[in-house]
This record gives structure tokens, sequence and C-alpha cells, in this order.
């Protein structure tokens, strides 16, 4: 989150909470119900992630599961630590495997900083979008390989640029950011949507496999999201950003069973449109700031918010960040979402007949022991099959940043970590009261 959306959120809440105990106070027998959030416990969590000494960023922010078709107790989750490259963890939360980061090409450019992961389905590959070099990083995954589950597998004479014309512009990191992949069912090929940090626009990619058995990939086509809005008081309206920013997305997946991609932008709401990026896309829930006007400080940057006129959305707290999909298993299912200003995450219908309704919010709390909960989530993903006897009816892996307890440096100083927390999907179902069977 930026240093001007940081304190428009920060003082937009201050007043919306001000206005409801203003309201609660004056009229307490007209307010309705508030809608409960859920709560279920986090079962396990990975060891945390803490910036290091030099100021650089090894920091969880993006898990992705991968289910071992053959033995699902062995299967695997991979995080991105930024900087710090791909974490692997087995299903007690324990580190397997740490993969690098890619280098620069050279001391004064920007090193590799891998920010999103996905899996591919019925393919034991995963996607990463290296956002410090503006690419696709493309991961083989294979249990029993001696070396490591993981291997890198990009071919980087074919891994162009994704935003960014020449290294100069990959330097100035309008680059990479989220990701969503899928495998075609009917083609057999493998496709990534790709959205680019501080700027609206997204892109489709299309891997292609070398002879070697390598991974490149090529551009299909870029789109641009909205970035200015027309409120229905006739006023166009667009979000606090720091200059020269636009609107950006990040959270994103596919359903591979209608071809429709959930994005999210962060400070607008969630999309809705065709993965492969035609069509128009569908707003399907607002943030809840969504239309407050702000002044801002062209010094700072900052944003102070003006009064709400009431044309936001009521699940979902700027930034929204994660997006996953919640199969059922007799069909059809849920688009989950990170609501990260407030810690919970809205579920939707994702049938687009019935126009993606929110369902329920729920927030992950502490569990036994050690295990907090989690705040702040960046993303989550969440597999509804069987992994044995430590998670019979399904994961979900999420985020948390900051973790806690807080860890004091050799410095003195407070470090801020953050790691991955592990759910029972039937410990959710039991708290949502929402069968996933």
């Amino acid at each position: 989150m930026s240093h001007a959306r940081k304190a428009f959120h920060k003082r937009y809440l201050t007043i919306t909470a001000s206005a409801v105990v203003m309201a609660a106070v004056a009229a307490p027998a007209q307010a309705g119900p508030t809608p409960t959030v859920a709560e279920v416990a986090a079962k396990a969590e990975t060891p945390s992630m803490f910036d290091d000494a030099a100021g650089g960023e090894s920091s969880a922010d993006d898990p992705a599961i991968w289910r071992d078709p053959n033995d699902p107790a062995k299967s695997l989750v991979l995080g991105t630590a930024k900087v710090g490259g791909l974490r692997v963890y087995d299903l007690a939360a324990h580190e397997v495997q740490s993969l690098p980061a890619p280098n620069a090409p050279s001391a004064e450019d920007k090193p590799g900083r891998i920010n999103n992961v996905d899996v591919i389905d019925g393919a034991n590959l995963a996607i990463a979008t290296d956002r410090g070099r503006d690419k696709l990083v493309i991961y083989s995954i294979d249990r029993s390989r001696a070396e490591g589950p993981v291997k890198d597998v990009t071919a980087e004479k074919s891994a162009p640029y994704i935003f960014s014309a020449d290294q100069d512009e990959v330097n100035k990191q309008a680059t990479a950011y989220g990701l969503a992949s899928w495998k075609d069912k009917k083609t057999g090929r493998i496709y990534a949507v790709v959205t680019q940090e501080t700027a609206n626009q997204v892109a489709l990619l299309e891997l292609t496999k070398e002879a070697d058995g390598d991974y490149g990939y090529r551009k299909i086509r870029t789109i641009g999201f909205p970035t200015t809005f027309t409120l229905p008081n006739g006023k166009t309206w667009t979000p606090c950003e720091d200059p020269g920013e636009q609107p950006y997305l990040e959270g994103m997946r596919v359903d591979p069973a209608n071809g429709m991609l959930y994005a999210g932008q962060e400070d607008v709401g969630v999309w809705r449109l065709r993965a492969d990026l035609t069509g128009e896309p569908t707003l399907i829930d607002k943030v809840r700031d969504f239309g407050v006007p702000y002044t801002q400080d062209p010094a700072t940057g900052e944003c102070t918010p003006g009064e709400d006129p009431g044309f936001g959305g009521d699940h979902l707290t700027a930034d929204v960040e994660g997006i996953t999909l919640l199969d059922r298993t007799g069909g059809g299912g849920y688009v989950v979402v990170s609501s990260q200003g407030d810690s919970t995450f809205a579920m939707y219908d994702r049938d687009p007949a019935k126009g993606t309704p929110f369902v329920k919010s729920f927030r992950v709390v502490a569990g036994k022991g050690a295990v907090d909960g989690a705040d702040g989530t960046d993303s989550l993903d969440i597999v509804n099959q069987s992994f044995g006897s430590a998670y019979p009816h399904g994961l979900a892996v999420i985020q948390d940043a900051p973790d806690t307890p807080t860890v004091t440096g050799d410095d003195g100083e407070p470090r801020e970590g953050s790691n991955y927390k592990y759910v029972d999907l039937g410990d959710l179902s039991t708290a949502t009261g929402l069968s996933f069977r």
C-alpha cells in the first residue's frame, strides 16, 4: 500500500468509525443487524521471514498449494519471499527448500523479486512474477527430485520483459506484479494473466515449451482497467494514489470451469471478466471508500478524505488483495477475497448467472500454542481436496503480516516478520456454516 493510500485509509476509517458511533447513539432503534464475521483458528504456521540488516526485503507475500496426486500427504506449499526468492514448505509448515531470486543483470540493475506464484493444476508446474526484472519465472515440481522438489526451468532467452521496453524501464519498477494462470483443458495450452505495478495494465501471456524442456512465454494482448469512475450523483472519481500512479491490480484467479477471471483493483473493488481479456469487465463489488472525495497535498502526496457519499460496498476495506477460488465438491463454489484493511475475507458465490453475490466473511484467529491469526493479508490459496490425515477436508494457506510476536533485532529495534498460516478447510466449513461438499 502506498504512502498516500495508507494516510487516506487511516483517516477514512477514523471518520467512518466516528460516524457509525454517532449514528448508533442518535438512533439505536433503527440500526439494522451487523453482519457477523465468522472466526476460524489457524492450525499451523511457517517460520517467520524478516527484512535483512542491509535493508533488503525477504518477506512472505503469496502462497500456492501443490497437491501431490500420487501421495497427497507429501503435498507442498510454495510461498514467495520477494527478494528472498521462493520458499517451499511441507504440510507440517516446515521449510523443505529455498530458491533464490534471479540475479540482476548488473550491479546497477534491480535484482529479482518474486512477488506472486501460482500452481498449474495437472502440469506439475508453477509460475511466478519476478517484480524486480519484469519477467515470469517458471518452476517444475517433482517430489522425488533429490536436489529439491522445485526447480527453475525458465528459458531465459525466451523470457522477455512483460511491460518494459528495456532495462532502464525495468529499473523504474512499473513491472510484473499480480498473477493468475491456468491450463486450457481442450488445447493443453498454459496461460498467465499478469498485472503491472503502479499502472492499470494487465497482460495475457502463453507459455512456450523449448526443445530442452524449459519454458518461455509470449505476449498475446494487453488491456487497461478503468481509472476514473462516474458516480450515481454524476460526479467523476479517481482513487487516491501517489503522484504518477494509477489504481492498479494484484490479486487474481481464473475459474477454468467457465473461463472467467476475477481481478482485484486494490482501491476500487473486484472485477469479473473473460480470462482471455476480451469483452467488458464487470465490477462485482466495491471497496467501502469507493467514491469518497479527497484533497491531496501536492508536497507529500497525502490525501485527506471528505464526506462519504455512500457509494461504496459493505464487505471490502481497501486494499483488495489476494483472490482465490473455493471449489465445492458437487460443482460451483466461491470466490474468496482478502479485505486487507480490516483483516477479513469476503466470500462470493461464483456463479455468474447469479451475479456473484456476497455470501459470508471470515477472519483467521489464533490457534493452539504460539500460532497467531492472520492480519493484513496479501494473499491466500485454498484447495478443497483431502491431503491425508493432516488435512482430510482440504487446506487453506493464508499470508500474515505482521506476524506476532515481534522479534527484536541485534540493534534493539523491532523486526516486523511475516509468514503463512495453515487452516483446516473442515474448520472453515464449521465456522462459516457453509458446506463445501
